[in-house]
């Protein structure tokens, strides 16, 4: 019987996208069904294996995709969520590989349904992609995310503070726009895919929520300061509205946690006053 840590490092293993999709959900599906040992056996690799396409830049060398008014904006904006869902099969796999013997086994059933998750998310993207007649890797990405994961290689709590409650919680805020723009544009096949990765991704912040409180907890550490204090040594972004509070308060992460980075970084942006002070 394969040992867990093996398929989580098979997944990142996998160079082909469609074989890092089949894999992903292969070792979700054989975790469900009893086939693979709680154990990991196996060191995580520092990087994913990687095509040479898409030609990875800097966030700041990125072209602007313009408001998906035409065709070819679309298929940016649609060229950038598959990139991003295909970097979170990773993370997913990476998380549970890496940290997965930290936590009792139920870590593994919601990490690997998310990393399933994600690569459905990925699959469908790609293939209205390629309807469009475009693919991915034909344009550029950028590689923020898997940055997130490598500064956090050696530590749980900070990985799980970063990367779904900053990053992943930033698709709860820019996925309502995008579906808005695709909607207006006529591109309503578009814009369904895109509500249904923004449903599941609530999903996805909240299993973050849920795993940093239970680390929290059995440290005894408050969370919300706690979070504040990970976010401002591991990130090297802004957290700053808006905010899509609704569905940020449906998976967890609620005012409490992220009205005070926001205004430190926006003064605009006052915290409550019941908020405020409670920074670490």
């Amino acid at each position: 019987m394969n040992d867990l840590g093996s398929v989580c490092r098979a997944v990142l293993e996998a160079v082909d996208p469609r074989t890092k999709v089949m894999a992903a959900r292969a070792a979700a599906r054989d975790w469900r069904l009893g086939r693979l040992r709680f154990a990991f056996d196996r060191p995580m690799p520092a990087r994913p294996a990687r095509r040479d396409r898409p030609i990875l830049l800097p966030p700041s060398h990125m072209p602007r995709r313009g408001r998906a008014g035409s065709q070819r904006t679309r298929i940016a904006m649609l060229h950038a969520l598959a990139h991003i869902e295909y970097v979170a099969i990773d993370l997913a796999f990476d998380l549970v590989g890496r940290f997965g013997g930290m936590f009792p086994d139920r870590f593994a059933d919601r990490w690997l349904a998310v990393g399933a998750q994600e690569a459905l998310h990925f699959a469908l993207v790609d293939r209205r992609l390629r309807v469009l007649g475009a693919a991915y890797g034909d344009l550029p990405a950028h590689d923020g995310l898997w940055e997130a994961a490598a500064a956090t290689a050696n530590d749980a709590l900070a990985r799980l503070a970063v990367v779904p409650m900053v990053l992943e919680a930033r698709g709860l805020d820019a996925t309502p726009p995008m579906i808005a723009r695709f909607e207006a544009a006529g591109d309503m096949t578009s814009a369904r895919i895109l509500k249904r990765i923004a449903a599941d991704e609530v999903g996805h912040v909240a299993a973050g929520v849920e795993w940093f409180g239970y680390l929290c907890a059995t440290q005894r550490f408050d969370p919300v300061e706690t979070w504040r204090k990970l976010v401002r040594q591991n990130f090297g972004g802004a957290v700053k509205p808006p905010f899509n509070d609704s569905a940020r308060d449906e998976a967890g992460l609620t005012k409490a946690y992220y009205i005070g980075l926001a205004a430190d970084c926006d003064p605009s942006h006052k915290e409550p006053a019941s908020q405020q002070g409670g920074q670490s």
